[in-house]
Parts: C-alpha cells; structure tokens; sequence
C-alpha cells in the first residue's frame, strides 16, 4: 500500500506546526497529507488516463485542500505562506 502508518507519522511529524507525530488535525498536517495524496493520484492517472472514478476522487481531494488552505489564509497569513512555500504547492 502507498500511504503505510509509517508515511502517515512522517507527514505529520514534518508539517505539523509543533513537529509532534500525533498531531493529525492540524490544517498544515491535513493539507500535507492531502497533497501526498493528490500527488499519487497525479501518477496514477498518467498511466490509466480513463479511470474517471479516480480523477472524481482527485478532484475532490483538490477541493478539500483548497478549503482547508482558504481557512488557513482567514486565520495566519504566515502559516498558510509557510505551508505552501515548503510543500511547492504554488508556482
């Protein structure tokens, strides 16, 4: 499987604002792993272009990224440009 316990706890021990494994709710912790996510799918769809089921999916990760990046711009500036700046979401 692609996303084991073992990448899950690397993802929220990077992003997690206090750099703590068991923070899972933070929005940099949820943006982080949504962004691994939608990468995967990225790689998957290059090689099965009609899985429409999939590009569905992926389309809604998108849209709960965005949701949750929205939330963090209304809240702390600086932790959104963080967040962003370290996974390269914008170009």
């Amino acid at each position: 499987m692609y996303l084991n316990p073992e990448i899950k706890r690397r993802i929220f021990e990077d992003n997690s604002p206090e750099h703590r494994a068991g923070d899972t709710g933070s929005p940099e912790s949820q943006i982080a792993l949504f962004t691994f996510r939608i990468n995967h799918l990225n790689e998957h769809l290059k090689r099965n272009p009609k899985d429409k089921a999939t590009k569905l999916g992926l389309l809604k990760l998108v849209g709960k990224r965005r949701k949750l990046l929205d939330y963090l711009i209304a809240t702390d500036i600086t932790r959104y440009r963080a967040i962003i700046q370290k996974l390269g979401i914008r170009k």
